[in-house]
């Protein structure tokens, strides 16, 4: 990227107002996309989106890839920085694959995320909601990332480079929690080198107690590491090395707590993708049966374990995918869902409908695959009542959104 308000020679032969591909614009970046790209509109009214560009900016862009709807760009200059931009912090910045906003203002960001899941409900959900979609930030947008996955190749370690599986070596990295970015620093310099030219994946995490740093997919000489210990709302959990758990460490309580009050009290729920009981030990205390769904074997161990420490005698767990048990659950009065990227599978909300919940949550990590499903659902007599968006991530594009479905008078009647 060159300096501000830095000219550059026009290149022989270039078309200054093509948007064909090699061609080179000048635009002013109007929004973010879902994708994280900043979004402006060529000569022809095309989209354009260009990467580490922020609302407001003036830049002249190569175009690498056009299409009959949209066109992609490179920065060739940033000639007028717009009011959104600021300085990232991190030497790694446009390199790794990590954080592609560092550059842009945290209002900015949070705003941004709010629109592209209200964009994606309307475009791809047909989806019309009356109320405030609200937004959660992060108490801190640095320093708040408690779990962690990077890559050893050869003798490096660090993150994937931006689309692409080269690694991209680091020592620190600003979003970590202090004691995970401490933990990284060590690893980088330890001496070693991935087995046979090829890569190993190591997962940084931290609970209650000092950092784990472990080898995932091989076990490592010596005792094995010990499950790590997370503190949410006052339960305890064991995490075994490789299952999932809220890297926030700053939103852990209040999404836990965002999450049992949108699923109310009553005599029943049923929790799918429970993984180690993030939300279920707290679900126990809010329902008088609860049914915890979770696929993964190491998941559902922990989940087992955590239940029984807790001595939450009220949990029915299934090791099993969601899929296979639909056909064996009981009517609810409350459906929690925290699915991967991906959604649901396909057919599975009709199924999960004709429990007849009269509350669903669904906390989500990809505003397409829920507008999907939160369109189908609609289909089955339910309305979106709430949205929240949780910025979970901060200084990246990720966005966590918790919906709350309620089921329309009379519907499954």
């Amino acid at each position: 990227m060159r300096g501000r308000g830095g000219k550059r020679s026009q290149r022989r032969g270039a078309d200054t107002t093509s948007a064909a591909a090699g061609g080179s614009l000048e635009v002013r970046i109007e929004s973010l996309a879902a994708g994280g790209d900043g979004v402006a509109h060529g000569p022809d009214g095309r989209v354009l989106f260009v990467p580490f560009t922020a609302p407001g900016d003036r830049v002249r862009v190569t175009v690498t890839e056009a299409r009959a709807r949209f066109a992609r760009g490179r920065v060739e200059a940033l000639l007028e920085a717009g009011p959104a931009r600021v300085d990232p912090v991190c030497p790694a910045f446009g390199s790794c694959g990590g954080c592609a906003w560092q550059h842009v203002d945290y209002g900015v960001q949070l705003e941004a995320k709010r629109r592209i899941v209200e964009d994606a409900l309307t475009r791809i959900g047909g989806i019309h909601f009356d109320g405030a979609i609200e937004s959660v930030a992060s108490p801190d947008f640095y320093g708040y990332r408690s779990r962690t996955r990077v890559v050893r190749s050869g003798a490096r370690i660090g993150y994937r480079r931006r689309r692409s599986r080269a690694v991209h070596a680091v020592s620190r990295c600003p979003v970590l929690t202090e004691g995970l970015d401490a933990a990284l620093h060590d690893l980088a310099a330890a001496p070693g080198e991935s087995s046979a030219g090829g890569e190993e994946e190591w997962e940084l995490a931290q609970g209650a107690g000092a950092p784990r740093v472990v080898r995932l997919g091989a076990p490592l000489p010596g005792p094995a590491p010990a499950p790590l210990e997370l503190e949410v709302l006052g339960d305890r959990l064991r995490i075994s090395p490789g299952v999932f758990f809220q890297a926030n460490a700053l939103l852990r309580d209040a999404l836990v707590t965002a999450v049992i009050d949108a699923a109310g009290r009553g005599d029943a729920a049923v929790e799918a993708f429970a993984g180690a009981g993030f939300f279920t030990l707290a679900l126990s205390r809010r329902f008088t049966r609860v049914t915890a769904i979770e696929a993964d074997p190491s998941a559902a161990r922990d989940l087992r374990g955590n239940l029984a420490a807790a001595e939450r005698a009220n949990v029915e767990v299934l090791a099993e995918d969601l899929v296979a048990a639909v056909d064996r659950l009981a009517p609810a009065e409350a459906l929690i869902l925290d699915p991967p990227r991906s959604g649901l599978s396909p057919g599975s909300v009709g199924d999960l409908a004709a429990l007849a919940p009269e509350r669903i949550v669904y906390l989500s990590c990809d505003p397409a695959t829920l507008a999907r499903d939160l369109s189908a659902f609609q289909a089955e007599g339910y309305r979106v009542s709430a949205l929240t968006v949780f910025d979970l991530f901060p200084q990246t594009p990720h966005v966590e959104t918790l919906a709350r479905l309620e089921r329309r008078s009379g519907a499954g009647s």
